[in-house]
């Protein structure tokens, strides 16, 4: 294996902590899209693991491994198509958004016969945000998501140290959850002021971070980018581009809603979320359990946690909520195939049945609904409708 000279430096920590948690589903999910895929992009935010996933894979073949930030690795690809043509085996290019000219050259490549290497690109933003990366390599490239650990991965023993972390390595393994808190400030703070520059945004990082605290501040709510706009003085247009470019970072989740025409007045703008919790409760200022259960977003940051679970055990599912302006209201719906399944989120052990349980069975034609709690019991609450703690859900 070839290796840019920093690169054992930059990854000692991911080392460490590989070492620790087991990520088998996801080398697997990997091994799997290499077998039928040209490129394979594994996409996610910094520090998530990705670097770490590609070696362990990369260690049973031949490979080699160009570190984009390394200036030595990216000097080596001055003349791309013929460096990386000279390559047989398994190709990892990490950090890919950094060069974007890359991708065309990936794919005249990518069509050679028979075709000598395979490619394995990790990024740190989605392909709309990788100016093209969708389009550059269609029907060529396999897309898989990376975010931090997942509950089924660290153990269904610590679902409220995950919570309060959240799933970044480094922030989840600290030895206490201020060192957690201290590394999630150096996340955020490096985020704004390097990362978004490398995405070729040039909003200033204070305006950015206040976009960011005010989702923080609206988790779980409906996003309006009018209202939004005039809170950051800036246009509508100029708020939803900010919101994008954080979701396309993988930092905030847009959860859309679900509508059909079925005569009622329907929410049709998407919620919003900060995907880690860690991240989430990094920015309200919340270091450990107290101070997040004693915070008014208590209820939203669990919903939150939940919902991140449950999409991250179901990849490929299609993911909505649905309201209407009556208040009924569905915190998640998922669509696999011709099923459809509702999950209801309550920070209490001891849910119970609502009304708009019951017009969501109704309406939405779910085959069941989950009423997730924080306890580890499961009862029936009534016809279709199942209170289970999360381990359950996605174990």
């Amino acid at each position: 294996m070839i290796v840019g000279k920093n690169f054992i430096e930059k990854r000692t920590f991911d080392v460490h902590f590989s070492r620790m948690i087991a990520r088998t589903s996801l080398i697997q999910c990997i091994e799997t899209a290499l077998g039928r895929s040209r490129i394979v992009a594994l996409l996610g935010p910094r520090q998530s693991g990705k670097t770490t996933l590609a070696r362990e894979v990369a260690k049973s073949r031949e490979s080699v491994i160009y570190d984009l930030e390394d200036p030595v690795d990216a000097a080596k690809l001055a003349l791309p198509k013929e460096m990386l043509a000279s390559h047989g085996g398994l190709v990892v290019l990490d950090e890919i958004q950094l060069r974007p000219d890359l991708l065309p050259v990936l794919r005249v490549l990518s069509d050679r016969q028979p075709l000598p290497a395979k490619f394995l690109l990790l990024g740190s933003a989605s392909p709309d945000l990788l100016r093209g990366a969708s389009e550059s390599l269609a029907g060529r490239v396999e897309f898989i998501d990376v975010t931090g650990f997942s509950l089924a991965e660290v153990g269904f023993g610590e679902p409220q140290k995950l919570w309060v972390r959240g799933g970044f390595p480094l922030a989840f393994l600290a030895d206490n959850d201020t060192d957690s808190l201290a590394w999630r400030h150096g996340f955020i703070r490096t985020f704004l002021e390097r990362d978004l520059r490398q995405f070729g945004i040039g909003t200033p990082p204070e305006a950015m971070r206040r976009l960011w605290q005010m989702i923080a501040h609206h988790h779980g709510g409906v996003w309006n980018a009018a209202e939004f706009g005039r809170s950051l003085g800036e246009s509508a247009a100029s708020s939803r581009r900010h919101l994008d470019v954080l979701a396309g970072a993988f930092v905030v989740r847009l959860l859309q809603p679900w509508f059909e025409n079925m005569g009622k007045r329907l929410v049709r703008h998407p919620k919003v979320y900060v995907r880690d919790s860690g991240l989430l409760h990094g920015l309200l200022g919340l270091e450990d359990l107290d101070a997040l259960r004693g915070h008014p977003k208590c209820g939203a940051s669990w919903e939150g946690f939940c919902i991140e679970q449950i999409l991250t055990a179901n990849p490929g599912a299609q993911a909505y909520f649905w309201a209407t302006h009556a208040g009924a209201e569905l915190d998640l719906l998922l669509i696999h195939g011709n099923r459809r399944t509702g999950y209801e989120i309550k920070y209490t052990e001891t849910p119970r049945t609502t009304k708009s349980m019951h017009a969501a069975i109704a309406d939405l034609h779910l085959d069941e609904l989950f009423v997730i709690h924080p306890g580890t019991a499961s009862f029936p609450l009534g016809e279709k409708i199942h209170a289970m703690p999360l381990r359950e859900v996605i174990g």
